[in-house]
């Protein structure tokens, strides 16, 4: 009896002895994948990565504040991969900066907005006025098209340098009179009170193409397996999101620490994708001939090397 007991405490102290080593050896051999994303709705996307990744896989989301830093993280190697906005990808392509983008990450998302109740009903009626824009964002070329548009110049109006999480409250205090924004900044006006829809800028050339899914160069050429694993993860995440908006509002709420009201306003503008198709890249081609005649950038970038669709589905592959 007492040898049997013996050997059933032995037993379990080999269980758990292998139960205390496993867990830290497998630990360590996870390949962690650091991803950064942005403070918005439309970008919420990396925090479902997990959920999807194959076995072996950690996924580390790290957020940043603007789309610049965003894309830096992504040049210096940060981050191994980020999404940001069109924009900031451009910026760094023409300047020859080794950042590829391989699927983009979401469509719409942006909005004009004014204080609830000011006079403001049009982007005309911008003329004069305060308007908060982030530099180098998608949000200004789009902005600076609508003002053209209404033949009118950035000269018409007053531009208030903000990022995108301090519009919303900026407006409610009164310090702006109005903001082009990105979600879920006008969700929050809108579900406050403090603010109204001017309109969603989506009626330019550009149409509502926003933020893109890139990585460096580096990446390409020497782990394209990685890239590969990341958009397959990317793929799912992104129809898992968009088939199940209840559990997008969830997450975004739970990361962005926003109330339920205003994410649930936010997410009708918000539309999640990953396909490298003919209408992406001719967006985006049109995209960066705005940014050279506004001189935002001084040479358009090799869209051949910018812009890769050989991670994508076979039946989902642009012809460029």
């Amino acid at each position: 009896m007492q040898s049997g007991r013996r050997h059933w405490f032995s037993a379990l102290a080999a269980l758990i002895s292998v139960m205390l080593f496993a867990a830290p050896a497998q630990a360590q051999n996870e390949k962690v994948i650091k991803v950064g994303t942005l403070k918005l709705i439309h970008a919420i996307t990396p925090h479902f990565y997990q959920q999807f990744a194959p076995p072996g896989y950690k996924i580390e989301v790290i957020p940043f504040e603007s789309p610049t830093d965003g894309k830096n993280a992504v040049v210096t190697g940060t981050v191994d991969f980020g999404t940001f906005g069109i924009a900031a990808a451009m910026l760094g392509a023409a300047a020859g900066e080794p950042v590829v983008v391989f699927a983009p990450q979401c469509n719409g998302g942006m909005a004009v907005v004014a204080g609830a109740k000011s006079s403001i009903s049009s982007i005309k009626d911008l003329k004069g006025k305060k308007v908060a824009i982030w530099p180098g964002s998608t949000q200004e070329v789009v902005i600076l098209e609508r003002l053209k548009a209404e033949g009118m110049t950035i000269k018409d109006i007053q531009p208030i340098r903000l990022p995108f999480s301090d519009m919303a409250p900026a407006l409610a205090r009164g310090d702006v009179d109005a903001y082009v924004g990105a979600e879920p900044g006008p969700g929050i006006s809108l579900a406050s009170g403090a603010g109204k829809i001017v309109e969603y800028p989506y009626s330019t050339p550009i149409g509502s193409l926003n933020m893109v899914w890139a990585t460096r160069q580096e990446m390409i050429d020497k782990n394209p397996e990685m890239v590969k694993v990341m958009m397959e993860m990317h793929r799912k995440a992104t129809d898992f999101a968009m088939a199940n908006r209840a559990e997008m509002v969830k997450m975004t709420m739970q990361k962005l620490g926003q109330q339920q009201k205003s994410i649930e306003l936010a997410a009708p503008n918000v539309q999640l994708t990953w396909k490298v198709d003919d209408e992406f890249i001719r967006r985006a081609k049109v995209y960066g001939q705005l940014m050279l005649e506004k001189k935002q950038i001084r040479e358009l970038p090799n869209f051949d090397r910018f812009i890769t669709a050989k991670f994508m589905p076979a039946d989902a592959v642009a012809k460029k």
